[in-house]
């Protein structure tokens, strides 16, 4: 029924010629969410992994772009890259995502993400711990920007001390957590719609881009119909 039907490998090589045109189509996408101008701007932040093979085999897999990492969410040491990213909080709905990015899995969650909350703006940017920093929190301050993250206790306290703080610290750390929900609802959401964490059956470096951002731009594509 049809005969002209290109080959699995075929159409794979013909994806892999375009890899470098998804992450423009994900901008592109990223671009047209729009929200009410008398809302808050509340940005929440998370990172996902993408495993192209365990850590107990060799990741020969576009070694270009990924090395080997860890996911404290799953407690799971693995070879692959860490997708970034920032969206807008958008009550009773899934956050819009503003911001997406790859980087080597072991790439920090702050260094990859140093420089981009200041270049964004919004009212007050909601992440977790592995994103205090004071230079960072200092820098947003100074561009009208809000960086809300758990409080960590500074170092030489003594034990009665921490002990005191602690109390105010677990009732703050849970409220930004309630926060920050959301986005990992929609990374959570992400994956079970495509799948986009398994990149086991990867074999190229363009491979892993459409593998990564051809996913993303479906999730969108589904997410502006929302």
């Amino acid at each position: 029924m049809f005969p002209k039907l290109p080959t699995y490998q075929t159409f794979s090589n013909r994806l892999n010629r375009i890899s470098e045109a998804f992450p423009l189509l994900v901008s592109s996408l990223m671009e047209q969410f729009e929200t009410k101008p008398d809302c808050l701007q509340i940005l929440i932040g998370d990172s996902l992994p993408v495993i192209t093979c365990s850590h107990k085999r060799a990741g020969l897999v576009a070694p270009q772009l990924t090395d080997k990492g860890y996911c404290a969410t799953k407690k799971l040491h693995y070879y692959g890259v860490k997708i970034h990213a920032l969206a807008l909080k958008n009550s009773g709905s899934l956050p819009l995502p503003k911001f997406l990015s790859i980087t080597q899995a072991s790439i920090h969650d702050l260094t990859a993400l140093r420089p981009v909350p200041e270049e964004t703006f919004s009212d007050a940017i909601f992440l977790d711990k592995a994103y205090c920093d004071a230079e960072l929190d200092r820098r947003m301050e100074q561009n009208n920007n809000q960086l809300m993250t758990p409080i960590k206790n500074n170092k030489g306290l003594s034990d009665i001390a921490k002990q005191f703080n602690n109390a105010s610290h677990d009732m703050f750390g849970t409220a930004i957590s309630k926060i920050r929900q959301p986005i990992e609802s929609l990374c959570n959401w992400i994956n079970e719609l495509t799948q986009i964490q398994n990149a086991s059956k990867v074999r190229s470096e363009a491979g892993l881009r459409v593998h990564v951002f051809g996913r993303l731009a479906a999730a969108l594509l589904v997410l502006s119909n929302f």
